[in-house]
């Protein structure tokens, strides 16, 4: 079982070989959010995981709330991915953010399931087209079930978020189960590959 942290820079200067040492494989490391902001510390992090010895993968939290938004946060994530020269060091992928932590998409309208589900393809399969083989969708378990239409996303491999002692998504391909994973008097959200 490969067991992983996720991080942005909310979780300020992290001692990645005590992560290594506390057992996590794996980091999905959040490379942004919205409309072209790179997270303060998404170099430092994919340098401090990489040079741990842990493998990677990226996020980006969407605040897209039109199609091209979404594709437009997709071409962001390509050309930082370019920038990093870590394409071929994603063996945890790329994966999209569509929550509404802030309820900023709410206060913008953009609420229906179809439309959510359409903002995911445009960015997905903006990256499948850009050549990332490995790109999913990270959601909690209720907009998994009740906010997006994930049979129109073309198999995309799925990162279900559920605070619990087992994951209740079917096909999820990587579980974040807790929030308060401690390493090292740290407190981490933690993760584990499914499939």
């Amino acid at each position: 079982m490969k067991r992983g942290i996720d991080v942005s820079e909310n979780n300020g200067n992290i001692n990645w070989p005590a992560v290594k040492d506390a057992g996590f494989d794996f980091a999905i490391i959040r490379l942004g959010y919205g409309r072209g902001h790179l997270d303060g510390k998404f170099y430092d992090n994919v340098n401090g995981a990489l040079n741990a010895g842990i493998k990677i993968g990226v996020y980006y939290y969407s605040y897209a709330l039109t199609e091209e938004d979404a594709e437009n946060e997709a071409e962001f994530t390509d050309g930082i991915l370019e920038d990093a020269g870590i394409n071929d060091r994603l063996e945890i992928g790329v994966w999209f953010d569509m929550e509404d932590a802030d309820s900023y998409k709410e206060r913008h309208g953009v609420t229906g399931p179809q439309e959510i589900t359409n903002l995911c393809n445009a960015y997905i399969n903006s990256l499948w087209r850009a050549g990332y083989a490995y790109v999913g969708l990270y959601a909690n378990l209720d907009w998994l079930t009740n906010k997006i239409y994930v049979d129109q996303l073309g198999g995309c491999a799925i990162w279900c978020a559920q605070y619990s002692d087992q994951c209740d998504y079917e096909d999820a391909h990587c579980w974040q189960y807790t929030d308060s994973a401690r390493i090292n008097g740290e407190m981490f959200d933690a993760d584990i590959i499914l499939k």
